[in-house]
């Protein structure tokens, strides 16, 4: 862990380094296509299913992403998942994308999550079982590749924030270079108009405007969780400022994607370190999390509240 926070502070100054940055586990779940009317049963149909499943996982987990070195057991371990409906033909492809995304605690084995998101909408993409994955960061290949390389991106930002202030600030504009190479005329999920899609996510970590979720990231984080087991009462005080952080940006944006996301994340986690916390603590932390996600506040109930 204390060799991940040295990382951040050398990564602009070294040129290539080896070793992989993720450890990805990929699904492919294809069983809504075994139960209609566009079955693919044969064993050669469900081969392409696991050569895609194939091709994303080495896609993500056999490239460089930064010039950081991980060693095997500091590798980010995060989820992709892609729940397909609809095959339109041997290439063409329709389905979900759920993405999730954990960091460990330190001087624990306690894992937190960072980022649980399932994709509104459908995503539409094309996959070739005879061909590789491609990607350039300055040109667009595919849908697919792009929208991988885009939540790589993402990923690494969200995991660096929360060892360091900004720290993920460069992963977030790779992310929004990825984006901007992707033609929004002919893919949905990029475009400004959904307020709850990619094109949101990106806007919202590159915005200045909103420069205290980066900072909520690393109270809850580094100065409250991973010093849980040193110091429990000035953690849980890192933690309210986190959230007092969130307020702040809700403040400027009540429903801004990211915001509501970090909520939905930790809700259950803040019951856990609160419960035990004095009242004066949970009454604080139910007034916060009833001004920045409402919808959440129930889960909340066993707070002592006024």
């Amino acid at each position: 862990m204390r060799r991940i926070l040295s990382i951040v502070l050398i990564m602009f100054c070294f040129g290539v380094a080896q070793g992989q940055e993720f450890r990805c586990n990929v699904t492919i779940n294809y069983q809504k296509l075994l139960t209609t009317t566009q079955a693919y049963e044969s064993a050669n149909d469900k081969k392409v299913f696991d050569n895609m499943k194939e091709a994303i996982e080495n896609f993500i987990n056999g490239r460089r992403w930064s010039v950081i070195e991980f060693q095997q057991q500091e590798q980010i371990e995060w989820s992709f998942s892609l729940i397909l409906t609809q095959r339109n033909s041997a290439t063409d492809f329709v389905g979900q994308i759920n993405v999730q995304l954990k960091r460990p605690v330190y001087n624990s084995t306690y894992s937190t999550g960072l980022f649980n998101y399932m994709e509104q909408g459908n995503f539409a993409f094309s996959y070739n079982d005879s061909q590789p994955l491609d990607f350039d960061p300055n040109n667009f290949s595919s849908i697919l590749s792009s929208t991988v390389a885009y939540y790589c991106y993402v990923m690494m930002g969200l995991y660096f924030d929360s060892f360091s202030p900004n720290g993920g600030d460069v992963f977030y504009q790779q992310a929004q270079q990825v984006a901007q190479a992707v033609d929004i005329s002919k893919y949905s999920g990029w475009d400004s108009h959904n307020t709850r899609n990619r094109y949101w996510f990106m806007e919202n970590h590159t915005n200045s405007a909103y420069e205290q979720l980066h900072e909520a990231y690393y109270n809850y984080h580094r100065l409250g969780l991973d010093m849980m087991t040193k110091d429990q009462p000035k953690a849980r005080q890192a933690i309210i400022q986190a959230l007092r952080n969130l307020q702040t940006v809700s403040k400027r944006n009540a429903n801004m994607l990211s915001l509501q996301q970090f909520v939905d994340v930790k809700i259950q986690e803040l019951v856990s370190i609160f419960t035990p916390a004095p009242a004066e603590e949970q009454q604080e932390v139910y007034n916060l999390i009833q001004e920045i996600s409402p919808i959440n506040v129930v889960k909340l109930k066993g707070f002592k509240t006024k």
